[in-house]
């Protein structure tokens, strides 16, 4: 009998030949590697020299003096096996008869001198960069540390090493074997003008889900599931952005309290999906989930947007722990401070990657190129993403991080989202960041909520924010689609605590409710938390619908949060990175609530109205001028007595505003290059408390009423009583196509 037996199916599902060991012959690694090859980085299951199955182990450690591979067995014996090869500085060589589920991890001997930035310590299991699953728990210990955490001097605890074996406490690596060829993926490939982003958390969108089976809730397997989809679908969003799902870990703090980092920003594999939300196991089999799960989502014409944090890592500060890149080598990732002991941190988290270094944006580039090419991604929002562009003396627009991403022939052509700002001095760039990148503009986000809780003493900021930020991305030719408009994200209220709360209540966090902003915008219309006054209930739900409406009908790329379209609640709480429970778990039951189930009604008709009128969701940024066989403008501002806005009006205390698109005075053109033509629109704000009369130029047909459940009676009209704190939506007949 051989020492290997050949069972199971490949990754993507399809029955074929997967190898496991029966455990008749010695361990994996009885033998010393041979040379093997520098590259690719990794572990690379393949036909061997003479032409048996085995691993090829590559890793990247110039300042290492030695290194040895870690391979684990099943019940977690070690076996090493020192790396004598070394080519361009990568540590390298292959390993006969180890294959795909063999975990493994790293050792690496060198100089432990952390006054200059040196941190080897080979008493420290460290994860490889470039795994493609991940498989174990992280474990707050001493023990993972590479300095003494209770040394006496505290002053100097970083410069103590501690030999103690962190291997216990720390996840390992594993061989994944990828022969998926993408043979039946068809990607959406939605143009930006027409996208409509929903974020959402891979594990929380299912948790309650009644009509997905128990075993698949929380998993890539259950955001596949006919039942999820089907809500997206009904919606008619065109992209899901994921919160982090490279393999992360719980910072030490929370383990402490109970908690885990749920929102996923602590990452230690820039490869691996989260083995926590995969339903089929974590030796490998969360690849092929995850492959399945992008595929359904392709299947029903849903991009897959992943947020990815390349801008810190899950070690934290020099005394986190020694998981991976700061024992490999420590100056060689991270961004040392003046002292060289400690990091520049411009991210809040302990540590910034050193993105002015070609091995860390090799690092980067790669994993992205990986999600890409062989995972099936169509685009990655960056968190901190001014953290990735900083060079010498601040951010730089010019980086040779955001070069080597626009010339990349592969990650030029997906979606690229920039979280524009770290914590750093000069770290704010909103509008900076150059073409092929949109952004996340919290100008639009402050606005909105600011206009419709009536602090806003005039309109012209709002204006500016509905017709596409052009003050911050007309520049340098980017389009109107470079601004990435939301009202609510992960990171703060939900929507309807943002019309429910005066105040943050983090108290459930642990922290005496110290995290989280105190800059909410919000306003909780007299009463906080949830009320059962019918008029406060009745408001709440119409300012809604408002925030809604002004975003799905705005110029840019909207971007939704999971839930708020079904007034989903986190009682208050704005900052819930920590609660892997009821607080961030989508509750499917609201939409048995009439007043829930309208909200989640008026989203999807707002979402198809956007994508069935060209004339909503411009592609290039308006000029004001007479345009089209009638003269009109392609856009006009009106005041509430149906005349153009003058500078007078612009700077005159008002909370209305009517904003008429013209339909014949589109700029765009359709593949032929014939003119678009389409219907006009006429969108009417009231902020103030008061009803407020509007006369239409000419008459209009009412398309929905923030202040109606449902349709309002199409019937045309030429005056509007616009009830206090609402929006209409009003269209007249589309512009015939010239012959």
């Amino acid at each position: 009998m051989t020492a290997w037996q050949e069972l199971g199916t490949g990754t993507d599902g399809r029955t074929r030949p997967a190898v496991r060991w029966n455990g008749s012959a010695p361990r994996p690694g009885g033998a010393e590697p041979w040379p093997g090859g520098w590259q690719p980085l990794g572990a690379r299951f393949r036909t061997g020299p003479e032409g048996g199955r085995g691993t090829n182990f590559a890793l990247w450690a110039p300042q290492a003096e030695a290194v040895d591979l870690c391979l684990f067995d099943e019940r977690g014996r070690e076996s090493r096996h020192r790396l004598t090869e070394q080519t361009y500085q990568t540590w390298h060589g292959y390993l006969p008869g180890v294959l795909p589920g063999t975990r493994y991890g790293f050792r690496v001997h060198g100089r432990w001198d952390p006054w200059t930035g040196a941190r080897h310590n080979p008493a420290k299991l460290l994860l490889d960069p470039y795994a493609r699953a991940v498989d174990g728990a992280y474990t707050a210990h001493d023990a993972t540390c590479g300095a003494v955490r209770n040394w006496p001097e505290r002053d100097v605890a970083d410069t103590v090493r501690d030999d103690r074996d962190s291997a216990p406490h720390v996840p390992k690596a594993v061989v994944v074997h990828d022969d998926d060829d993408w043979y039946d993926d068809q990607r959406p490939k939605t143009p930006w003008a027409e996208t409509v982003l929903y974020e959402l958390h891979v594990r929380g969108f299912t948790m309650r889900h009644p009509d997905v089976p128990p075993e698949l809730r929380g998993t890539y397997a259950g955001l596949a599931h006919p039942a999820a989809i089907a809500h997206l679908t009904r919606l008619g969003v065109t992209a899901v952005e994921l919160l982090p799902v490279h393999h992360h870990v719980s910072e030490d703090h929370l383990q402490a309290r109970g908690l885990v980092n749920y929102w996923g920003y602590n990452t230690l594999g820039y490869f691996a999906p989260h083995a926590g939300y995969s339903a089929s196991g974590s030796r490998g089999q969360q690849v092929g989930e995850f492959k399945r799960m992008v595929r359904a989502l392709h299947a029903a014409g849903i991009e897959v947007i992943l947020d990815v944090v390349y801008n810190h890592t899950a070690e934290q500060g020099v005394m986190g722990p020694t998981l991976s890149f700061r024992g490999i080598d420590n100056t060689g990732y991270y961004r040392p401070d003046r002292s060289r002991r400690g990091y520049a941190d411009y991210t809040g988290c302990g540590n910034t990657l050193d993105t002015r270094r070609p091995p860390v944006i090799r690092l980067i580039t790669d994993s992205l190129r990986y999600w890409v090419a062989e995972m099936g991604v169509d685009g990655f929002r960056f968190d901190l993403a001014a953290a990735l562009a900083r060079g010498g003396d601040g951010v730089e627009m010019e980086h040779p991080f955001l070069a080597a991403v626009s010339q990349d022939p592969l990650l030029s052509r997906v979606k690229l989202i920039a979280e524009p700002w770290d914590v750093g001095p000069g770290g704010y760039q909103v509008g900076g960041f150059p073409p092929l990148w949109g952004e996340w503009n919290d100008h639009y986000r402050d606005t909105v909520r600011d206009f419709w809780r009536g602090a806003r003493p005039d309109v012209r900021e709002l204006a500016t924010r509905l017709s596409g930020s052009s003050d911050l991305y007309q520049r340098g030719g980017r389009r109107p689609y470079a601004s990435v408009n939301f009202v609510t994200a992960h990171d703060g209220f939900t929507l309807r605590d943002l019309v429910s709360y005066d105040r943050k209540h983090n108290g459930a966090n642990g922290e005496d409710n110290r995290d989280g902003t105190d800059d909410n915008r919000s306003w909780n219309h007299g009463v906080e938390g949830d009320s059962d006054d019918p008029a406060v209930r009745s408001l709440r739900v119409r300012q809604l619908r408002n925030l809604l409406t002004t975003l799905l009908l705005s110029s840019g790329v909207p971007m939704l949060t999971a839930g708020d379209e079904m007034g989903r609640t986190q009682g208050g709480n704005n900052n819930a990175y920590c609660q892997d429970n009821e607080t961030s778990w989508l509750d499917w039951s609201l939409l048995d609530d009439p007043d829930w189930r309208s909200l989640a009604e008026l989203t999807a008709r707002l979402v198809h109205l956007r994508r069935a009128h060209p004339v909503l969701r411009q592609r290039a940024f308006f000029s004001g001028r007479p345009a089209g066989p009638d003269g009109q403008r392609d856009l006009t501002w009106l005041t509430p007595a149906g005349r153009e806005m003058t500078d007078a009006d612009w700077f005159s205390p008002g909370q209305a505003l009517a904003m008429r698109l013209s339909g014949s005075a589109i700029s765009e053109r359709d593949q032929r290059g014939r003119e678009v033509r389409d219907a006009d629109f006429l969108l009417l704000l009231n902020a103030a408390a008061e009803p407020r009369h509007f006369t239409l130029p000419v008459p209009h047909v009412p398309v929905l009423d923030t202040a109606l459940a449902g349709a309002p009676d199409p019937v045309p009209v030429a005056e509007v009583l616009l009830t206090g704190r609402s929006a209409v939506l009003l269209t007249a007949p589309a512009a015939p196509r010239p012959a």
